[in-house]
């Protein structure tokens, strides 16, 4: 079960929920498409050299080391609006969580670069009264997002 959901006040209904974005797995292709191309440039070359096969090596384990990172994060990152909160939790061994009454949520910025705005991520910044600011990045649809969360302030 998970976070969101164990979380729920009596009566409240999710109405949407959002996640990370798949470019957070960007670091670990690049890792892995640089072994790859060690690894093939190696194997092309007449005598083998350990150099290459040092660096493919070591492409290969900061694609490990990334992509589990980069797993975990995706895997343990909740955004949520109910139709009484916006809730959002990001973290598991050191856990960062936000809930904010629907009602004492000010606004819903939205920061996104050109490679964001073609590829449907961004940064949320939520803020609530009295001056409660926290920001979200790369965030899948954050448009979507703040569409929702002002769509359900009543």
């Amino acid at each position: 079960m998970s976070f969101i959901d164990k979380n729920l006040l009596e009566n409240e209904v999710v109405i949407y929920r959002a996640q990370m974005h798949w470019i957070i797995f960007l670091n670990t292709f690049i890792y892995l498409l640089l072994s790859v191309l060690a690894c093939a440039f190696n194997l092309r070359l007449a005598q083998s050299n350990q150099l290459l096969w040092a660096i493919s090596l070591l492409g290969l384990l900061l694609a490990l080391i990334s992509g589990i990172s980069s797993y975990i994060r995706y895997k343990t990152s909740e955004f949520a609006i109910t139709n009484k909160r916006v809730l959002i939790k990001i973290g598991f061994i050191r856990r960062h969580s936000l809930e904010v009454l629907l009602h004492k949520v000010e606004g819903i910025g939205v920061n996104q670069s050109i490679l964001g705005r073609v590829l449907g991520f961004g940064t949320i910044t939520v803020t609530g009264t009295g001056g409660t600011k926290e920001t979200f990045d790369l965030i899948a649809a954050p448009l979507e997002f703040r569409k929702q969360v002002q769509a359900n302030l009543s």
